[in-house]
């Protein structure tokens, strides 16, 4: 794979999860998901989680390590959503971002252990 179009899916990650973490901790909306997943407790310290995922692939960048690190933890993050979700019966559709990261996430720490 070409080392452009892996940077290129790391800064998708991180900017996505910068925008997801900010949103976590900020918006209205999020409050009411939490409490319709019974997790409204953890909503600031996944909205964190998030911030520092997106903040650890940026400086994966420069420093590889801190990209293995980000990318296996919102992989892992994205995996447990997926989980809640499905506890919850979300549908697919609903359910689908959670997945969608959770691969992009597993497929970049894939990727990083390769080189």
């Amino acid at each position: 794979m070409s080392p452009i179009f892996l940077n290129i899916l790391i800064g998708f990650s991180a900017l996505s999860f910068l925008f997801f973490g900010y949103a976590c901790l900020t918006a209205p909306y999020m409050v009411t998901e939490f409490k319709r997943y019974g997790l409204s407790r953890y909503r600031k310290l996944n909205g964190y989680l998030q911030l520092a995922g997106g903040v650890a692939l940026i400086w994966g960048f420069f420093f590889k390590p801190l990209a293995l690190l980000g990318s296996a933890g919102l992989g892992l993050l994205m995996f447990l959503g997926l989980i809640f979700r499905i506890r919850i019966k979300d549908s697919v559709l609903q359910s689908s971002p959670a997945f969608f990261y959770m691969l992009l996430n597993g497929f970049i720490f894939w990727m990083l252990c390769q080189n």
